[in-house]
């Protein structure tokens, strides 16, 4: 029965996690390359720092308003064929970013509205892709192996900064190339990835263990009997409908929760390039500088995963992170030392790209099917405010103080709540280990 069970998780993950995290890796990219592109394009487009911020955040507005639908389409047409959609849709419209002078000349808006109309379209686009791959995960994964392999495929998120922000930074060096600026180049080449996998999204992923050509029918059998047996585990102790789920009052609580990690992400991911250029280096340089929390937080997130499974704990092992995220974003704050402030941040990225994956086993242990793709997407659109309300709050707070101290305070005391939010819920360990025969 091992051998089985080691057989087959180790196809699945050799098939699936590499390609989503390729396809993460490019969504989480053309997300937020947008801070990167402030370096040069706030100056052309004539905005302030409360306008980036209010621009870079509206996109989570939109993104909370078709979460839960998307989701529900991705349940009922399939992985492939949505997930798919999602990315070109959202390819398209990243690389229409470039255009923002153009598009602004041509319909007589102003360069701020044009920016806030098409981050907003970016939101629609890419809605239910994250929470669309948790709950594809759930379809292919037994919850033991989740904390690993969830952490795995995040570990997309900080990897797209150890790679794309130094590719960023010389990207920025563009200016004049075929009469556009840097940032521009910026939007126009790293959207066209996320076009090129969406196409391929659609022929290279299986939609259920059924259906997988590429696993032994005795892998197909084990893979579908296990899953069917953890499914009935968790309806026997917590069967919930659609409607159910999405007003459970445990769903909302874990949505605070990821509100408050989520704005530790966002919050500072926005504004990092822009905190690390004041120290007088660069734009290469700068992005040379910004991959170093995100790498060292990757590698953390992927150990942290793994000592998860191996104790299947998982509450205190986030609350943990999430401390460790909230002292190190605040004490970047107590020094002007370049390289302190980098070990602050370093220390503060490895808490929250640590308690990303470990936030997911917690959802996923209790619900299923239908239950499942609504709930995920109701945590994660309404923790995904957070994106809107960080980004905004330390652009607001930078141009009436001067500082960013304050905003970064005020996301690391997001992270404190979510630490006490966690302490109070209850986990059920039970629910996540092999039923009995």
């Amino acid at each position: 029965m091992q051998n089985i069970e080691a057989r087959t998780i180790g196809k699945v993950s050799a098939r699936l996690i590499p390609y989503l995290m390729v396809c993460y890796f490019i969504a989480y990219l053309d997300r937020v390359n947008v801070g990167f592109a402030a370096l040069t394009m706030n100056k052309a487009l004539g905005l302030t720092a409360t306008m980036f911020g209010f621009g870079s955040g509206i996109f989570f507005l939109a993104y909370f308003i078709f979460e839960v639908p998307s989701n529900l389409f991705l349940d009922r047409f399939g992985a492939r064929k949505w997930i798919a959609r999602i990315m070109i849709s959202w390819g398209v419209l990243s690389a229409l970013m470039a255009f923002i002078p153009a598009i602004a000349q041509a319909t007589g808006f102003g360069a701020d509205t044009t920016f806030y109309t098409v981050r907003t379209l970016l939101g629609f686009a890419e809605a239910g892709f994250f929470p669309g791959i948790i709950f594809y995960l759930t379809l292919w994964f037994p919850s033991v192996y989740r904390g690993r392999i969830i952490g795995s495929f995040m570990a997309a998120i900080p990897l797209s900064s150890v790679i794309g922000a130094p590719i960023s930074g010389m990207i920025l060096g563009m200016d004049g190339v075929v009469g556009l600026s840097g940032w521009q180049w910026l939007f126009v080449i790293e959207a066209a990835p996320a076009v090129l996998l969406g196409f391929v999204t659609y022929f290279y992923l299986t939609d259920k263990p059924a259906d997988a050509a590429w696993l032994t029918a005795d892998e197909r059998i084990w893979l579908g009997e296990r899953l069917d047996a953890e499914r009935r585990q968790r309806e026997a102790a917590h069967k919930l409908s659609v409607g159910q789920a999405i007003l459970n009052p445990r769903v909302w609580a874990l949505a605070l929760v990821y509100f408050g990690d989520v704005a530790c992400v966002y919050g500072v991911g926005f504004w990092l390039p822009q905190i690390i250029k004041a120290f007088g280096l660069s734009n290469a340089m700068t992005g040379w500088v910004t991959a170093i929390p995100y790498a060292i937080g990757a590698a953390f997130m992927v150990w942290y995963g793994h000592r998860s499974d191996a104790r299947t704990e998982r509450k205190g092992h986030l609350a943990v992170a999430l401390v460790i995220a909230a002292v190190g974003i605040a004490a970047s704050t107590l020094t002007a030392d370049p390289v302190l402030t980098m070990v602050a941040f370093t220390v503060g990225a490895c808490g929250v790209f640590a308690a990303l994956p470990l936030f997911w086993t917690l959802p996923t242990a209790v619900l299923s099917g239908s239950a499942a793709a609504a709930g995920i997407a109701v945590i994660n659109s309404v923790g995904n405010l957070s994106g809107f309300f960080g980004p905004y709050a330390m652009g607001w707070i930078k141009d009436a103080t001067g500082s960013f101290a304050g905003g970064l305070l005020l996301i690391a005391g997001l992270a404190i709540l979510a630490m006490v939010i966690v302490l109070g819920l209850g986990h059920d360990h039970a629910l996540e280990k092999a039923p009995a025969a």
